[in-house]
């Protein structure tokens, strides 16, 4: 593994590092883990890398790898910075049979995104996206009894993602990642709703196994001067005939990761709540609710055991659902190294096709979010 940014300034890429090697699959051979030449290097010694896997650039980092045998380079690159620098480090990776992991949103732009796609099927490489919390094993739960039709025929799906970090102008202040992203030179077209209300929609879309075809959205900027939304929220329309009510905001005061989704069929429902993730509530009209805990337990269903490490009672937790992501992810790349097919379970991570759609979602919800008519917008392709 090798790294394009999650230096010691930064937050999220410790994260990814520690999930990485959660499994003993992978091993950090190299990295540039900062635009900052002096951070990259104190990070990398840091994290016990000699110096000469140290690197200035990320280009500097790819032409030098390139230049060592095949066994000692770096098989895959994590890529954790500022959407504005996601496309450029992958599409050098996937030129030089580099596999990747890209922290979402996958681009800066939809064009970018598709490119990335056409590099990947062209290329035969395996590309991962971190949308985190679809690897909960809660969230695998939910998925598999919906799609065993536990339920029945799905009606209604509210998925919510409140923060309340940004309710000030932070980013006018240094030691914090809110400058990039509150600024549409180096976000994108989209704050909050790139940032959080990706994840919300993701999450829907996943564990439901319906499509969105058309929304109605509303974007706000709360905070005076901010140049970007920082709240947002839509009506949903899927391809199944679910229909769905999204909120994401950053501007709610007192709230953390606060991420909540619940979706109801024709025979029941079912509750997940991510700041409590180790309980499932699933609801009935003719009993009561259960609570199921998870855990290595005859509760659960061959799809979540998959992801579940611990005995009931033991909670698991975010780092835990970025590894589950990384060991996917990795045990598909050995799969193709073997010439083997990867099983189903391998492949259950978010892709280049998940990265293409969460473009389209931002566009889609950028261009009917400031329509002041608040029409429905068809999906942008």
């Amino acid at each position: 593994m090798g790294m394009v940014g999650g230096g010691s300034t930064g937050f999220i890429g410790a994260i990814h590092l520690r999930a990485a090697l959660m499994e003993n699959h992978v091993e950090l051979v190299c990295g540039c883990f900062s635009a900052n030449p002096e951070v990259s290097k104190n990070s990398g010694r840091a994290y016990l890398l000699p110096d000469e896997r140290i690197y200035a650039t990320y280009q500097e980092m790819f032409e030098r790898e390139m230049q060592l045998p095949e066994d000692e380079r770096m098989d895959f690159v994590t890529i954790v910075t500022p959407n504005i620098y996601h496309f450029e480090p992958a599409m050098m990776a996937l030129e030089r049979g580099i596999h990747v992991v890209l922290d979402k949103p996958m681009t800066f732009s939809l064009d970018e995104a598709k490119m990335l796609q056409k590099k990947v099927e062209e290329t035969g490489l395996t590309l991962a996206l971190t949308h985190v919390y679809t690897g909960y094993p809660a969230v695998k739960e939910m998925k598999a009894r919906i799609a065993r039709g536990d339920f029945g025929k799905l009606r209604r799906v509210y998925v919510e993602y409140p923060q309340g970090w940004l309710s000030e102008r932070i980013e006018l202040q240094s030691g914090n990642n809110a400058g990039w992203r509150t600024d549409p030179k180096r976000s994108g077209k989209a704050g909050c709703i790139g940032d959080i209300g990706t994840h919300a929609w993701h999450l829907s879309e996943y564990i439901t196994g319906q499509k969105v075809t058309e929304l109605c959205a509303e974007l706000n900027t709360f905070v005076p001067g901010r140049p970007i939304d920082d709240d947002g929220a839509a009506f949903l329309h899927y391809d199944g005939g679910l229909k769905g009510v999204l909120t994401a905001s950053q501007v709610a005061v007192g709230e953390a990761n606060n991420i909540n989704i619940r979706i109801y069929g024709e025979k029941g429902g079912v509750e997940w709540h991510q700041e409590e993730p180790n309980k499932l509530f699933i609801k009935w009209s003719n009993r009561p609710t259960e609570i199921i805990p998870i855990g290595g337990s005859n509760l659960l269903g061959k799809e979540a055991l998959w992801d579940v490490r611990t005995p009931t009672g033991h909670p698991e937790g975010f780092i835990e659902a970025f590894a589950n992501i990384y060991r996917n992810f990795t045990l598909t790349v050995l799969a193709k190294r073997n010439g083997e097919q990867p099983t189903k379970d391998m492949l259950d991570f978010p892709n280049v096709y998940d990265g293409v759609r969460g473009m389209q979602f931002i566009e889609t919800m950028v261009t009917a979010g400031w329509d002041n008519d608040r029409k429905w917008q068809p999906w942008i392709e």
